[in-house]
């Protein structure tokens, strides 16, 4: 008897910075999302797609739960609020650390979903003993009595093959929506300039990462080579310079991390320009967010 075809969405819903984009590449087995040590990484909704000869599941890393302060966070959140509706199974994840509770609309909405919830408890190889491990347990019992708990370490893969198991036992039959060779619905050049902006964030440190946002303006392949040319709009003058450094040297060790990426990613050598340009105060513009995406 041939096995029911089982597909749905996955999606993954936290406070900023606890392992939700680590999770998410380590379910995919690629490098999808950015991962940094820094909150607020994730700014879209990256879908990650695994298909088997029964199944595909389509997951969703979303940007972490905050309250808005910009046009750009309220359009994140948007992303979010979206992650909720079209679930098939919420993965709603917290961490050992974290102390700032999730967003009372967003967690009552969690609380109250048709859908079936795991909630995954991350980090537990920095936990301290046991008795921290099982009174995290109880309180996420107590606080999503609607949910299944599941404790974890994405980094180290540590019952991510549980997540895995327990997703595909939850998933309802249905169709394929994408084809069965696909990765992720973005499109290569999402990639690129994701690759750019976490060599950003991980070379410049307070607001500046915050403020930067990448966009691909050519992208053309060649049987050997791909040349690509980006732009690197910040929010201020000042920004530009601490972005280009002295001699123009900050700039080029992210094109230079970027480039080794991207050839790794693509198989190909890589021929990249990097310009930086100034939009004033970009994150609270409809148009300039429009144009980059969000909206």
């Amino acid at each position: 008897m041939t096995k029911a075809h089982k597909s749905g969405f996955v999606n993954i819903i936290g406070c900023p910075n606890v392992g939700k984009s680590t999770l998410m590449n380590a379910l995919v087995g690629e490098k999808i999302s950015i991962i940094t040590s820094k909150a607020q990484t994730t700014r879209h909704r990256i879908m990650g797609i695994v298909s088997g000869d029964d199944f595909q599941i389509v997951y969703s890393d979303t940007p972490g739960v905050l309250k808005p302060k910009y046009a750009l966070h309220e359009s994140m959140m948007k992303f979010v609020g979206t992650a909720l509706v079209d679930a098939d199974v919420i993965l709603f994840m917290t961490d050992i650390f974290e102390d700032q509770p999730i967003e009372e609309k967003v967690l009552q909405r969690i609380k109250t979903s048709k859908v079936p919830v795991l909630l995954l408890i991350n980090k537990i190889d920095l936990i301290k003993n046991e008795e921290q491990l099982q009174a995290l347990v109880e309180k996420w019992g107590r606080e999503v009595p609607n949910a299944e708990i599941i404790s974890l370490s994405a980094l180290q893969e540590f019952n991510t093959n549980k997540v895995f198991n327990r997703i595909l036992e939850l998933l309802p039959e249905g169709e394929a929506f994408y084809p069965k060779g696909e990765l992720t619905d973005k499109p290569e050049k999402f990639f690129v300039s994701e690759t750019i902006r976490e060599k950003i964030l991980r070379n410049y440190h307070q607001e500046i990462p915050y403020s930067t946002e990448v966009v691909v303006e050519s992208f053309k392949e060649d049987v050997k080579i791909i040349r690509i040319r980006a732009e690197i709009y910040v929010a201020r003058e000042s920004q530009k310079a601490i972005l280009i450094g002295h001699q123009g040297q900050s700039l080029k060790r992210v094109g230079v991390q970027s480039r080794k990426d991207l050839e790794l990613f693509f198989g190909k050598q890589i021929h990249l320009e990097l310009f930086v340009k100034v939009e004033d105060n970009w994150r609270d513009d409809s148009n300039k967010l429009r144009r980059f995406g969000y909206e």
